[in-house]
């Protein structure tokens, strides 16, 4: 008998699933009771790199033994053994295979919270790598229905593109939210993922693109009688008088205040361009003559 020894506990499970001669089927109930509490035993000892690989042998026999949900459980420890190993490209695979076989029996939730398990480890190592996997958790979701569980992955996924300074990535992923926000009618997530995006606009100085952005989110009849929509009128409007006094208050502001940290960051280092630049493109518009053969 293997006895409490994790070692010969993976040898003699090994043995079970090893056919020979005299073996003509592997016993795979016996041998994945064995490489469970031999992962388990690795991970008490912190014995990382052996924990992982009696996990993944663990989540193979219970794949064996038709319970899909029990061998993503054991691929999601895998995952967290290669998280300890800082194998970053394990536990990328880890995770998406453990999301796959949650999907094998049906369960949508917990698929999607294993790619953000995976994305929250890979963050700081492998940036873009988290948010593709967060970018597959929200689709998991939304194509079961459920875009009310995706306001926490969308906010997660756009504080990495910050960090990134992927700036023209993020703004968009905002809009998506609010988006999202909208058939779930939330209006609060809503209204502040379109400030977000009207605020990582100006962050980058690309004031037309903030207007044009306000505008858009305006035709919206929930954003339209917001605070938000107030705070990113009355931002607008101080830019387009180069009032910068005026932008650092507002920035300050309660509304902005309440958006995610990340977001809060950019605003509360606005303005970054020349805005009395701006102030003189806008007042150069309003004094251009009338041209009377003009009728649009």
């Amino acid at each position: 008998m293997a006895g409490s020894d994790p070692h010969k506990m993976i040898a003699q499970a090994d043995n079970l699933t090893t056919l020979s001669i005299t073996r003509w089927t592997a016993d795979w109930s016996s041998a994945t009771s064995l490489y469970e509490q031999a992962a388990n035993r690795f991970r008490v000892a912190k014995d990382y790199e052996r924990s992982k690989e009696a996990y993944e042998k663990a989540s193979k026999g219970q794949e064996m033994l038709a319970s899909p949900w029990d061998a993503a459980k054991h691929m999601e420890s895998a995952a967290n053994m290669a998280k300890e190993l800082r194998n970053w490209r394990e536990v990328v695979s880890f995770s998406r295979r453990a999301s796959e076989l949650y999907i094998e029996c049906g369960r949508p939730q917990p698929a999607s919270d294993a790619l953000a398990k995976g994305a929250r480890a890979l963050e700081e190592t492998m940036p873009e790598e988290a948010i593709q996997l967060y970018t597959d958790a929200i689709t998991i979701l939304e194509e079961d229905g459920g875009a009310q569980m995706t306001f926490d992955l969308y906010r997660s996924a756009t504080a990495v593109y910050i960090k990134l300074e992927k700036y023209s990535d993020a703004a968009p992923l905002q809009l998506k939210l609010g988006l999202a926000a909208s058939k779930c009618n939330a209006t609060n997530s809503q209204c502040k993922a379109y400030l977000s995006a009207i605020i990582i606009y100006l962050y980058t100085n690309d004031y037309k693109q903030a207007e044009m952005c306000y505008n858009d989110c305006s035709q919206i009849d929930a954003f339209c009688k917001s605070d938000q929509n107030r705070c990113a009128s009355n931002l607008l409007a101080a830019y387009s008088d180069g009032d910068i006094e005026e932008i650092k208050r507002i920035a300050q502001s309660s509304s902005i205040s309440n958006l995610d940290h990340s977001i809060i960051r950019l605003a509360r280092k606005l303005p970054t361009g020349d805005v009395s630049a701006l102030k003189g493109n806008t007042a150069r518009q309003e004094d251009q003559p009338l041209d009377e053969n003009d009728l649009t």
